[in-house]
């Protein structure tokens, strides 16, 4: 079976459209592309603005034209992640999909059904609209995963919209009308190296195969920063058996929970099987720890060919204290509502881009400003101890619920209807481009919901089928509410 074949057919036709097309972050071009030329097929009004956010828009059904209009927003960039054994070139290879057991996966990388499946929904509504509808508009944004980029940067104009349906969650039955806001702390360390130490042997410790996940949504689920385990054990081959650093990397993207991190070190010949016996009460320790949230983490010490430098002992240990230091997962859980996380903070990667200079990337999110300010403040203190050069992205804004929004309750009122059933209305701790939006247009009333993903951010990341159909229903269902009110 493939994506053609399931229904609802409109919707999984686009979806396996756009798995075709490399959508990396800050590199849409060709998504870009695509969207233009499906404007210009099906005979639609489009724009596109100076940041590359493509809008595309249908006039109301006869006799409808004075209801509000709807927008329906998606972005277009995915993380880009894949398993280290897989061969795959982002900027050039389509995803390879799979039906399995009822989901929808990728082939050893992210899916990118976030946001690839609420922008096939937006392409499908504006191609097979309700019977009934008000003027609607699709618009597609850039560059989301790793810096709002198009939301920031959205032209003048681009939204007509009242309302405005964001597509980006990932829990059918859950209506979403909050969010986290966010900011990327960035420290950058000097590091002085010298020749690696006569007579040393060097070892690989690799942390890898774990869940990892998105920043935002998997913070609270107990997982294993690669990139925390790699200088755990850094720190104890340092302290009991005088190991010197030659290399230390993991990590990749600054909303992901890094999956797989390495660390080369050396000892005295002489100490090499005090090193093994470490790794070894190591490795069982630490997968103790994790035994029920990582049941596929796999921690190897190999050997590995004696290096030209290593980091100088003061350097080596100013870098293990910060990486060892900086805090990372859950800092608070909400006040008001029960079972969100208000504020975290989440050590993305680490990378040495040239000899000598190592960079660390954080992100802290909270739904109160305050104190996402004080976690990056946290953050900072930390790296500054290590004699680090500390700098901050301009971050976005939190998106305040709105709960007597009449979208919502319109919202709320189709999934009943339709479902019998009550859906969840709740805040959630990733970041969507909504405060944005709100700040350009104070007017606007917005929801956000979607089919249900697992997995996001990872290779593991799927989409749920069943999900879909539920999930398109209740998008036609909303906007022929919003026209017969």
């Amino acid at each position: 079976m493939t994506l053609k074949d399931l229904e609802p057919r409109r919707v999984w036709m686009e979806f396996d459209a756009i798995t075709r097309v490399p959508r990396p972050s800050k590199r849409e071009g060709l998504i870009i592309e695509y969207l233009i030329d499906f404007a210009r097929r099906h005979a639609l009004e489009w724009e596109r603005d100076d940041a590359g956010n493509v809008v595309m828009r249908i006039p109301a059904t006869a006799g409808y034209e004075a209801v509000p209009t709807v927008t329906l927003q998606s972005h277009m960039d995915m993380v880009c992640e894949k398993r280290g054994d897989v061969e795959f070139d982002f900027d050039r290879d389509p995803i390879c999909t799979r039906v399995e057991d009822g989901w929808v996966r990728a082939e050893g990388t992210t899916l990118g059904a976030d946001c690839g499946i609420g922008m096939a929904a937006a392409l499908a509504l504006l191609l097979d609209p309700p019977t009934e509808h008000g003027p609607l508009e699709a618009l597609f944004t850039v560059d989301e995963e790793t810096g709002l980029t198009g939301a920031f940067n959205l032209g003048e104009g681009m939204i007509g919209g009242k309302y405005l349906i964001n597509l980006d969650s990932e829990d059918e039955g859950e209506i979403f009308i909050g969010c986290a806001g966010g900011v990327d702390t960035v420290a950058t360390l000097q590091c002085a190296r010298e020749a690696a130490p006569a007579g040393y042997v060097f070892y690989r410790f690799e942390a890898a195969d774990m869940l990892g996940g998105h920043s935002g949504d998997d913070i609270d689920k107990g997982r294993a920063n690669s990139v925390k385990v790699a200088a755990r054990f850094i720190a104890a081959a340092a302290a009991r058996c005088g190991a010197r650093l030659a290399a230390v990397e993991g990590g990749n993207l600054r909303n992901a929970i890094p999956r797989e991190s390495y660390a080369v070190v050396g000892v005295a010949a002489d100490r090499k099987e005090a090193l093994k016996e470490l790794f070894d009460s190591f490795s069982a320790e630490v997968k103790a720890e994790y035994h029920a949230t990582e049941p596929r983490m796999r921690l190897e010490l190999k050997s590995e060919a004696v290096p030209a430098t290593v980091f100088g002992t003061a350097s080596q240990q100013a870098l293990t204290d910060a990486l060892m230091g900086v805090a990372c997962g859950v800092i608070a859980m909400s006040q008001t509502v029960k079972g969100l996380v208000e504020t975290s903070t989440n050590l993305a990667s680490v990378k040495e881009p040239e000899a000598g200079r190592v960079v660390i990337t954080t992100s802290q999110r909270s739904s109160v400003d305050s104190a996402k300010v004080y976690a990056m403040q946290m953050v900072e203190s930390v790296f500054r101890l290590a004699g680090a050069e500390v700098a901050h992205s301009d971050g976005y804004p939190g998106w305040t619920p709105n709960p007597d929004s009449a979208l919502l309750r319109r919202t709320v009122e189709s999934y009943r209807t339709l479902f019998g059933s009550e859906p969840k209305v709740k805040a959630i701790h990733a970041g969507l481009e909504c405060g944005l939006f709100l700040e350009k247009y104070p007017h606007l009333e917005m929801v956000s919901f979607g089919p249900t993903m697992r997995g996001v951010h990872s290779p593991d990341e799927r989409l749920e089928i069943a999900s879909v159909d539920k999930f398109w229903r209740l998008l036609r269902e909303v906007v022929a509410a919003v026209a017969r009110e």
